[in-house]
């Protein structure tokens, strides 16, 4: 199966007709995720997690090798949102590749391929900047908004949060606060604009960063949130200058897989247990991949 995957080249070298019979497979295959997905209960021994990826398709190629590596075993794949804008300048129109990479992992495993979605794939519910993907697929394949509007809908087929029956929650930003019911599973189906902007825009509150978007939430709103939930840690993306840095007791781990940031915290990839429980983010095992410092010749 891996000799038949897409490859950068190819995608870059594609033609407008090659790029719609690309999509129509894509739309044929890619599931459609509910807003909260569960992360398989048996099979997997664990799931790695990817945070922001940003277009940097160099980054995900190494994500992919370690997904696919079956000497170690199956694995889950998560990623955490956020695949498109800000390319490195390294590769080309990046959004592009990342995406369409991405998605062609969720077509062929989709019992445990899982692309949690960002605010960059929120953009039909509530704009973001910058948005260079529109831009990105002209440049490749000439005007047309529909291949644009086809690739931004395959992005928000993935679900908007998700748990590991270790007790893990993730998400890209944050998590519904105030009451939740019984059923608080339901609270991520179609939610209204002010829960969305809690899940993909939130800022934890030990970061700098504020967007001034929606109020961040701190430790006891974690807390709370784990309580009810029954949930133990929070893998996250979203603030890059916290990544790869255990906060609030360890319980919650931020990730960002792009060299765009890495100098906050690396180019991480995380290795979440799915054959035992977990406790705190301690038990998420940290990688720094091989694109990390490195600079790469310019695509054409």
């Amino acid at each position: 199966m891996a000799d038949d995957l897409p490859t950068p080249e190819t995608v870059l070298a594609s033609s407008p007709e090659e790029a719609d019979r690309l999509l129509d497979r894509l739309e044929r295959a890619v599931p459609v995720r509910p807003g909260f997905a569960e992360l398989p209960a048996s099979g997997f021994t664990e799931a790695l997690v990817f945070g922001d990826t940003h277009g940097d398709w160099r980054s995900t190629l190494e994500v992919r090798r370690s997904f696919l590596r079956s000497a170690d075993g199956p694995r889950c794949l998560v990623g955490l949102g956020d695949y498109v804008d800000r390319a490195p300048s390294d590769c080309g129109p990046g959004s592009v590749v990342n995406a369409l990479l991405l998605l062609d992992l969720a077509a062929r495993f989709p019992d445990r391929v899982f692309l949690v979605q960002g605010n960059h794939e929120t953009v039909s519910r509530i704009p973001v900047l910058p948005r260079s993907l529109p831009e990105e697929v002209d440049e490749l394949w000439g005007p047309a908004q529909e291949r644009y509007t086809r690739l931004a809908a395959l992005l928000e087929r993935g679900p908007l949060a998700a748990a590991s029956p270790t007790g893990a929650y993730l998400a890209h930003a944050g998590f519904p606060r105030g009451p939740l019911p019984a059923s608080w599973r339901r609270v991520f189906e179609d939610p209204e604009e002010s829960r969305l902007l809690e899940i993909v825009w939130t800022e934890c509150g030990a970061s700098r960063i504020r967007r001034g978007v929606a109020e961040a939430w701190n430790a006891s709103d974690l807390a709370e949130f784990l309580r009810v939930t029954g949930l133990s840690i929070f893998l996250r993306g979203h603030d890059p200058d916290i990544a790869g840095r255990p906060v609030y007791d360890g319980r919650c781990l931020t990730l960002h897989t792009t060299r765009v940031f890495e100098r906050y915290g690396g180019v991480l990839l995380g290795h979440l247990p799915l054959d035992r429980p977990v406790r705190s983010v301690a038990d998420v095992r940290l990688e720094h991949l091989a694109t990390e410092g490195r600079s790469y010749p310019p695509v054409d």
